[in-house]
């Protein structure tokens, strides 16, 4: 009997704790193959401000440092809205930079960390564009617009449009 009583106890305590959990990480990574060397795929995107020459979404992205790491850059939307995002490593050799976001500003995301990378061999490339976020809504129970499924869909959506569009871009060349 105490056997049983311990053990609906034990789930008891599980179940609370599961509904205390607040929100979990969430990861995207999006990739494309582009039929260009990476190279010149790099040359597209390696600046920090680039984002608005080749993302169809982003008006603006002046960076007050250029690729200098901590280089700041405010992101502004095209229709309203923009976030400022920070550089935290970049890597020429590797074709690779990671910037972070805390403030998701025009998405609902915190604590946004991201990284592009090219990569390829020949006249093919690859760009991953991966990302990690928590929700923009911090607490349990959040509203539809703020609530995990929600962030990943607009980060997602971000990466696609982005993705696509500097493919279009660069095979144009």
């Amino acid at each position: 009997m105490f056997s049983r009583w311990l053990a609906l106890a034990a789930l008891t305590l599980a179940s609370s704790v599961a509904l205390a959990h607040g929100p979990t990480r969430q990861k995207v990574v999006e990739k494309i193959t582009i039929d260009a060397p990476a190279d010149a795929v790099w040359a597209q995107i390696k600046d920090f401000d680039a984002l608005a020459k080749w993302h169809p979404a982003v008006a603006e992205s002046p960076a007050d440092k250029g690729n200098t790491e901590g280089s700041e850059r405010t992101v502004k939307i095209k229709g309203g809205g923009s976030l400022v995002e920070s550089l935290e490593r970049y890597n020429a050799e590797g074709r690779s930079y990671t910037y972070r976001a805390k403030d998701g500003g025009a998405l609902p995301v915190t604590n946004y960390t991201s990284t592009l990378t090219v990569s390829g061999d020949g006249a093919k490339s690859t760009v991953e564009w991966r990302g990690a976020f928590y929700r923009g809504f911090p607490n349990n129970d959040p509203p539809p617009d703020q609530n995990d499924e929600a962030a990943v869909k607009a980060v997602t959506g971000v990466y696609q449009s982005g993705l696509a569009n500097l493919k279009k871009l660069v095979e144009k060349k």
